[in-house]
């Protein structure tokens, strides 16, 4: 299967504990995509031209419609399905807003009904989603750039050229990380992992398969499954939680 797999990074500090969507806007200092051919692309503002010049503290809405644009292109023209973890609760929603036009935001909107969500696949089939590491730890595949953690790339992203740098191969390798997860699925046919209690677990996914090819779903087809039973849990994670952007759209689940 074709695919295009990305991650973005915000500006903006979220304090801990915090509701994301309340600080708005956030601002997206840099992505990164990768199609299965290897095809590596970082995204991100054009620098400063003074000796030490700096990247933007944020990408303009123009350059976050080239990178929402790439990515309809290649679903459009070349059948490349994105793939991302929680793409559908935070980075399309993200951009969407970013984007500060009508048409580039309704390409977010299809977009994200559209892609292949890992994190919100499992939330569908599990009723709750781990992360990104500790899928990769799991599947023993390299994982997240070492000492680095999502809430320190906005504090050093404003910082020096070095620091900026290091975000940027920080969002390259989450992006690397996705492909090696999403590919180890994919041999594999599951996703085990280690629980924060020292358990090993295991998702076997709901795959489509056609013509001798297999995916994972999208969000359109995991929205479809049963609920699966959570009454064991103390703390539910609502699947609306992260399609709630998207309730106005026909056909889509609506929040009302």
């Amino acid at each position: 299967m074709k695919y295009v797999a990305f991650d973005i990074e915000t500006t903006k500090l979220i304090p801990e504990g915090d509701k994301w969507r309340s600080h708005y806007p956030l601002g997206v200092s840099c992505a990164a995509t990768m199609t299965e051919d290897g095809e590596a692309i970082l995204w991100h503002g054009q620098r400063e031209s003074a000796d030490r010049g700096l990247y933007p503290l944020s990408m303009t809405p123009r350059e976050i419609r080239s990178l929402v644009s790439y990515l309809f292109r290649e679903y459009r023209d070349h059948q490349r399905i994105p793939i991302t973890w929680n793409g559908l609760g935070f980075d399309f929603d993200v951009l969407s807003y970013e984007c500060e036009a009508p048409l580039s935001s309704s390409f977010c909107r299809f977009l994200a009904v559209s892609h292949i969500d890992i994190a919100f696949q499992m939330l569908c089939e599990k009723g709750f989603m781990i992360g990104l590491n500790a899928a990769a730890k799991g599947l023993k595949v390299p994982g997240k750039l070492e000492g680095m953690k999502g809430n320190k790339a906005p504090v050093m992203w404003a910082g020096e050229l070095i620091e900026q740098e290091r975000v940027l191969q920080y969002v390259r390798q989450d992006v690397i990380a996705l492909v090696n997860v999403y590919e180890e699925i994919m041999a594999g046919g599951q996703l085990p992992w280690i629980s924060k209690k020292g358990r090993w677990n295991k998702w076997i996914p709901t795959m489509v398969k056609r013509q001798e090819r297999a995916r994972l779903l999208t969000v359109g087809e995991a929205i479809t499954l049963p609920e699966p039973d959570t009454s064991w849990m103390t703390s539910k994670m609502p699947r609306s939680q992260f399609y709630g952007w998207l309730s106005r759209l026909d056909g889509f689940p609506s929040l009302e």
